[in-house]
């Protein structure tokens, strides 16, 4: 089934520092936060000649699907190599990283008084055919939820670039508006409760408290990548995002699923609540409203 509205909204712009008037930067901010996508099909990143070796999966450590830095501890994970090869990754993934925020100070410059920088990644794993479990399964709709990193209410902010070098395209489904599939599957998310929240967190399962908000979210992840006659009938638009181009994208809010695709550059920010203008769109807002009360985040 189709979406009745394009998410997409497509921006001209070819660099990371893109020069847009006010009312623009206001037109881009609304979008996003209501559940659209900026698009940026011009947009690539480009390697030195000396880093494309990287553009391959042998480099993975086996353990993780990304070689990415943490927001916080710079240490290159998930990646194998020695001593210069790993910096070089870094650095290279660093590049990124500072590209990137360029681009998010330039077109929502509001923003960045409260983003805070988290993972930055290098992604070269074939999206297609990966093995894994239903609830890692991310070619399957879904909004973002983390069962080990509560978010406690944050923002999750993307910016990706698909650097393939064989000029294929990253292949998103994307999903309905989050308030539809929310008011379909709210009504099954289990009770919650504190104690089992400290339970979880006593035993390691999680890095922090998980609230009322994170557990809401999470169930809503996984009982829609479980709901096989919502995969198949849920309204739905393919998107191909060509080598070359960059999107930006509040991937909590917007349902995706990622059918193809390999080699792409990826940075995360988390932004506070109050750092919206638009802050009823907000999939804590809308959960509330649909709730009916107020969620403990």
């Amino acid at each position: 089934m189709p979406l009745a509205i394009n998410p997409i909204l497509e921006l001209p712009f070819t660099s990371f520092m893109p020069q847009a008037s006010s009312n623009a930067q206001a037109e881009f901010l609304s979008h996003l936060e209501h559940g659209g996508i900026l698009f940026l099909p011009n947009l690539g990143f480009e390697f030195a000649p000396s880093e494309t070796r990287f553009l391959s999966p042998d480099w993975s450590d086996g353990q993780s699907k990304n070689i990415y830095l943490r927001g916080n501890n710079r240490t290159i994970k998930g990646a194998k190599g020695n001593v210069e090869e790993l910096a070089a990754m870094s650095a290279l993934i660093e590049r990124y990283s500072s590209r990137a925020t360029s681009l998010i100070a330039h077109l929502l410059p509001s923003y960045m008084p409260h983003a805070k920088l988290a993972n930055s990644s290098l992604r070269c794993v074939e999206a297609a055919g990966r093995i894994t479990s239903w609830r890692k399964d991310d070619r399957r709709l879904h909004a973002d939820a983390f069962p080990s990193k509560p978010t406690a209410g944050t923002r999750i902010l993307r910016v990706f670039t698909n650097v393939n070098p064989q000029n294929k395209p990253r292949v998103w489904n994307v999903g309905e508006p989050f308030a539809d599939m929310a008011a379909k599957f709210l009504p099954k998310v289990p009770a919650y409760t504190p104690l089992q929240a400290k339970l979880i967190n006593a035993l390691g399962i999680t890095k922090s408290l998980r609230g009322e908000y994170d557990h809401m979210m999470l169930h809503l992840h996984d009982l829609t990548k479980a709901d096989a006659a919502y995969q198949a009938n849920a309204p739905q638009m393919r998107v191909e995002f060509p080598a070359n181009s960059s999107w930006v994208v509040y991937s909590d809010l917007v349902l995706h699923a990622v059918l193809s695709g390999q080699h792409m550059m990826e940075q995360t920010f988390h932004l506070p609540q109050e750092s919206l203008t638009f802050s009823a769109a907000s999939p804590k807002n809308i959960l509330e409203r649909l709730a009916k009360r107020a969620i403990n985040c």
